[in-house]
Formats: C-alpha cells, structure tokens, sequence
C-alpha cells in the first residue's frame, strides 16, 4: 500500500491469469472521477450543440444571474 501511494501505478489484480481489477489509490480515483464528471459535461454540451438545443449568451447571462442571487 505504501508503494501505491508513492508511486501512484495502479496494481493488476488477476483471477487464473486474467486482468480482474485494478487497485489504486484513493486520491487518484477521485481525480479520475472528477474527470468523467467533466467530460461527460462537455459530451453533454457537445450533443446540445449538434442537436441545436442551444440559447444565447445573454439569455444564458440572465439565467445565472437569478442563480447567483
């Protein structure tokens, strides 16, 4: 566990030979976690884009302001 943390490699875990599971650490996988949260967000607002589902900046502008109140 201490070389985990160290290193940050996450370690193969194998059932009869086979990949089976990765362990790695704590911090890492929040990160990565973090990370889909944003990349499904941009997905999200590229598909909006192609299906032209869409508003403008300053409606966008007057939405958040009634957010930020």
């Amino acid at each position: 566990m201490a070389e985990l943390r160290k290193d940050h490699e996450p370690v193969l875990i194998t059932e009869h030979g086979k990949p089976s599971a990765y362990l790695i650490d704590a911090d890492d996988y929040e990160m990565m976690q973090n990370r889909m949260i944003l990349l499904e967000g941009i997905a999200r607002g590229e598909r909006a884009i192609l299906e032209e589902k869409v508003i403008s900046h300053s409606n966008a502008k007057l939405r958040m302001e009634k957010w930020l109140k």
